[in-house]
């Protein structure tokens, strides 16, 4: 005679579950862009039912904003290491021009591009873009501002060009989506611009 036995699931706490939650919307946001974040995806990609999903979150409004926000935020702790490699301060910002406007347009352009778009319709998600832009321009200001007390560029207006790199990026990038003229390659036309602004040589922009 056999005798049966029932193996409970073990629950998951409510941080593991949200932790989940999280890790399958930026999967997502990742492969398919911002807009493929919704409530059913989600729970689909967690293999849990849509309305424990919902449990778990404020709303797919603050999902999405809190997707968007972890995904760019460590696409800049990531390019901020690879410029720690270097010492000179052209050299940190030439890696930097490298990483973001490489050969091929990556993941998180489009996801930028997304919450731009998709944040004209949803307030906590132009809040999270303007935060993390405000992020960006305050780390490339820091670097021109240290190039500037290293002797490297003369006197610059550290945030107007930091914005002004960061408008390059944004747009090029975004260019690069659809490859849109490739040649002469974004990341050289932005090392031109940007020795102009900061008074140094276009050759002197490389790691």
């Amino acid at each position: 005679m056999s005798q049966t036995s029932t193996v409970r699931r073990a629950r998951k706490s409510p941080a593991e579950r949200r932790e989940e939650i999280a890790a399958a919307a930026r999967d997502i946001a990742l492969a398919e862009g911002l807009a493929a974040v919704t409530l059913r995806a989600v729970a689909a990609k967690v293999g849990v039912a849509p309305g424990l999903v919902a449990h778990h979150v404020e709303g797919m409004d603050a999902l999405v904003a809190d997707t968007f926000g972890r995904i760019v935020a460590d696409e800049l702790v990531v390019l901020l290491r690879l410029m720690h490699e270097q010492d000179a301060a052209t050299a940190r910002l030439g890696a930097l021009i490298d990483a973001v406007l490489g050969d091929e347009p990556n993941d998180v352009t489009f996801v930028w591009v997304q919450g731009w778009a998709l944040g004209a319709r949803s307030e906590p998600l132009a809040e999270r873009v303007r935060a993390e832009m405000d992020a960006w321009q305050a780390a490339l200001a820091a670097e021109i501002a240290r190039g500037h007390e290293r002797g490297e560029f003369g006197d610059a207006d550290a945030d107007a060009i930091a914005w002004h790199l960061l408008a390059i990026f944004d747009g090029l990038g975004a260019h690069g989506l659809v490859r849109w003229r490739d040649d002469p390659s974004r990341a050289d036309l932005t090392r031109r611009a940007l020795a102009g602004l900061l008074g140094v040589p276009a050759h002197a922009l490389r790691p």
